[in-house]
């Protein structure tokens, strides 16, 4: 009888291989031969998955991708306090144990490479897009205002110019984290995640007061 093969069985044990190979060696040396190494597997067998470096780039990125997604969804859909949930959310994009500091090293690995390889542009587009839209859902929830579809702006023009402050914190956060792990520690990045996210939750424009671009004066001052 023909063997019966489990392809999302495999298709798990591929991507792990594949993000071991990349945080162990880099980019450059992550090769498909090293990855049917890692897996146990021969190179003919990962052609189903991918048959080059490139493609194996994009197996990893898109693995990562949909882990970080159903980790999400799996907050947005907690019952949950709006910042709370908004912390759990942005913590899923940092390396807070050995599997979300593998995806952060892998994750950053091939967008610095999408800068230099027109095959992972589409890679790089996505991946701001899907932060940005991360950002605005834990802004919306920590402001208990309707969570946006993917690709609307908050309606509140302060709101979502905490998104773009946010979304720049997070970025330059999770480049630190990656590249100096050692001055971090898990409790202190969350400690760093919790005030950004109260110094968000803080700023509140006064109820009747309309936006003007610039700053306000506090009420009773003169």
């Amino acid at each position: 009888m023909p063997k019966i093969v489990d392809h999302e069985r495999r298709r798990d044990e591929l991507v792990r291989a594949v993000w071991e190979v990349i945080s162990r060696e880099g980019i450059e040396g992550a090769t498909v031969r090293k990855v049917a190494e890692a897996a146990g597997v021969s190179v003919g067998g990962l052609r189903h998955y991918f048959d080059n470096q490139r493609g194996l780039l994009a197996f990893a990125a898109h693995a990562i991708g949909r882990s970080v997604t159903v980790r999400i969804t799996g907050h947005l859909h907690a019952d949950l306090p709006g910042p709370e949930r908004a912390r759990l959310m942005l913590e899923e994009l940092l390396p807070l144990d050995d599997d979300r500091r593998v995806e952060a090293d892998v994750w950053l690995a091939c967008l610095v490479r999408s800068r230099v390889d027109e095959s992972l542009t589409e890679l790089r587009s996505t991946a701001w897009a899907g932060e940005r839209h991360i950002c605005r859902l834990a802004v919306a929830s920590c402001h208990d205002t309707p969570l946006p579809e993917l690709g609307q702006e908050l309606a509140d023009a302060v709101l979502e110019r905490q998104v773009t402050r946010l979304h720049a914190f997070m970025d330059g956060l999770t480049l630190q984290t990656v590249t100096y792990p050692h001055n971090f520690t898990p409790r202190g990045i969350r400690a760093i995640v919790r005030e950004e996210l109260r110094l968000l939750t803080e700023v509140r424009r006064p109820s009747g007061e309309e936006d003007s671009g610039g700053p306000k004066p506090r009420r009773g001052t003169r």
